[in-house]
């Protein structure tokens, strides 16, 4: 045992736990000395959701956030979390895209690379940590950490082997839900340093309250390094404070190093930055022993509030947890970790809505079907069967996924030219094409706007709210409210706003102000939306004649994409465009 090195999340994990990813780069800026001089083996700053949120919400370019902090943290490793062949996104990228994203990543300022797959299918790892090395930067390879009755301290000891034998110069035990327990986890470490004689570093969300003494117990069995966060952003669905596992660790022979003081003033920092972004705040801010079983990790439990607050279902999410374990073990116990995480999800959520698999994610077939790499255990073979029908497949695949992928980084690059009209589109832009398409292009169009303002609600101001009673999630001017409808009745409505109580009166709402829908011609099926959600697909045309079961657009709904098929065969008349957003049971097209 020596002293005991720590990683700080507070840029990355803790505030996508905490916050829904929302922090911007500009509340990171003024702290960044003082972090930088704090002593830190490293400091999480990039990766994981932080890519999607800067475009899909904040209006920043990502790459700019990277060489921004770099700039302001000169002399502390930057560190980000890379999902394997996955990248940033929630599909396999072919080979030349994972070996440019990473050798600009670390010319923009990456020092450590936590590289992990979501199955730990070693083969999803491959190309990025040589592209690491390549880039002469540290290769961090991470375990996702599950339990089921498939994964065995054993196997994740042979996987740390293997990890190693790939040119890996540390290994991370990413434990994202908090299931990693105190006494598993010295046995854990213990093996792997044994095994490997690397490095070892331990990464446990706080979510079911173990967090610390897990920490403590894998820095007794001889753990490295430490992932911990500020106090002031820890705890939650986050990570253990800093400062108590550095007074811990105090006058021992692990002693940190850390002056607590210097940490003092950084969690002052962040104590005033987390009242502006509160209206994302999770409500999971203690330990939940839910987690336990449905293994739901931190950084996805915020996201899915959202997800059933937008679809009006809040009420549903003790259910929903309930489900995603049934998901899990007929998906072949994946470990619920970004992209795996938002897929198991986001079944569990529509099985809960539309009932249990009557509608399949795209992703959801890709899992079943392979197109992921291999799951610890076997999916259900009835889902299997039913993923390769709807995908028009004979066979799963067996292959390393990305085999079979062509190169495809001139391509995208053509693809964004012709979307955008840019003759010259830069390589970061090209990057941030592949990893999210649609949302890339939104992007791009409104870049120049600049950041999203957001800011928490002022003292007696309260956002327009429709009259219906019931809890909702309000977006004006970029910041979002959590509102509760008490009282609808008459012209006025009471609602409760962070608390504060208003009556806001609301004026008759003028001829053909509200959203008209097509009515449906005699004798035709009309196709709803089953939940909130952005056309980006029509795969007909006006017109076209469609058979029973066809698919006809492509719905991107809680971040995944689902096909939505005609129930009866004849000809088609959308009542949608791509790019447009439609509420639950909105009329998407007409068959007759």
């Amino acid at each position: 045992m020596g002293k005991i090195a720590i990683t700080d999340l507070t840029l990355r994990d803790a505030h996508q736990s905490l916050l829904a990813t929302r922090m911007l780069t500009s509340d990171m800026l003024p702290v960044a000395p003082r972090m930088d001089a704090a002593g830190f083996w490293s400091l999480e700053v990039w990766g994981g959701a932080t890519f999607d949120s800067c475009i899909r919400f904040l209006n920043e370019d990502p790459w700019e956030r990277l060489r921004a902090l770099r700039a302001a943290i000169p002399s502390t490793r930057l560190q980000m979390l890379l999902r394997g062949q996955n990248l940033l996104g929630y599909r396999h990228y072919a080979d030349d895209v994972v070996e440019a994203f990473v050798a600009h990543a670390a010319t923009c300022g990456i020092d450590v690379f936590r590289v992990f797959d979501a199955l730990n299918d070693p083969r999803n790892l491959a190309t990025a940590m040589r592209a690491v090395k390549k880039a002469g930067k540290h290769s961090q390879a991470a375990i996702s950490y599950a339990v089921s009755p498939v994964h065995t301290i054993e196997s994740y000891v042979e996987l740390a082997a293997a990890m190693r034998d790939m040119g890996a110069d540390s290994i991370c035990v990413k434990d994202m839900a908090g299931l990693l327990t105190p006494f598993a986890a010295a046995e854990l470490v213990a093996g792997i340093k044994r095994r490997t004689e690397l490095p070892v570093c331990v990464h446990s969300h706080a979510t079911t309250g173990m967090s610390v003494a897990t920490l403590l117990k894998a820095a007794e069995a001889g753990a490295d390094i430490l992932d911990t966060v500020i106090s002031s952003m820890s705890m939650g669905t986050s990570h253990s404070p800093t400062e108590a596992l550095v007074e811990m660790l105090r006058g021992t022979p692990l002693d940190t190093g850390l002056d607590v003081k210097s940490l003092n003033e950084v969690a002052a920092y962040f104590r005033d930055v987390r009242k502006k972004y509160r209206a994302y705040e999770s409500s999971f801010l203690g330990a939940d022993a839910r987690i336990l079983v449905s293994q739901v990790p931190g950084g996805m439990l915020s996201n899915l509030e959202s997800q059933l607050r937008e679809q009006n279902a809040l009420d549903r999410i003790d259910a929903v947890l309930e489900e995603i374990a049934v998901v899990q073990r007929d998906f072949g116990y994946p470990p619920l970790v970004t992209p795996t995480s938002q897929i198991v999800g986001t079944q569990a959520v529509v099985n809960v809505l539309m009932g249990r698999y009557k509608q399949l994610t795209t992703e959801s077939r890709n899992l079943l079907a392979g197109l992921y790499g291999a799951t610890p255990a076997k999916p259900s073979g009835e889902l299997v069967r039913q993923a390769l029908k709807e995908l028009g497949r004979d066979q799963p695949v067996t292959a390393r996924p990305a085999d079979s992928i062509p190169a495809e980084m001139s391509k995208l690059e053509g693809d964004l030219r012709r979307e955008t009209g840019n003759a010259n589109p830069s390589a970061e832009d090209v990057l941030t094409y592949a990893m999210f398409p649609q949302v890339a292009l939104k992007f791009f169009s409104e870049r120049s706007k600049g950041p999203a303002a957001i800011q928490a609600p002022r003292e007696n101001e309260a956002p327009a709210a429709q009259p219906q009673s019931g809890r909702m999630s309000l977006a004006v001017d970029g910041t979002l409210y959590d509102v509760t409808c008490e009282d609808t009745s008459g012209d006025s409505v009471k609602i409760t706003v962070a608390g504060r109580p208003y009556t806001v009166k609301f004026s008759p709402a003028s001829e053909g102000a509200t959203e008209k829908q097509p009515a449906p011609g005699p004798d035709a099926e009309s196709v709803l939306a089953p939940m909130p959600g952005t056309v980006i697909k029509l795969l007909k045309s006006d017109g076209d004649t469609v058979l029973e079961n066809e698919g006809i657009l492509v719905l991107e709904a809680l971040k995944m994409q689902m096909e939505i098929r005609s129930r009866s065969a004849g000809r088609i008349r959308f009542a949608v465009r791509v790019n447009e957003h439609v509420k639950a049971q909105a009329l998407l097209a007409e068959v007759s």
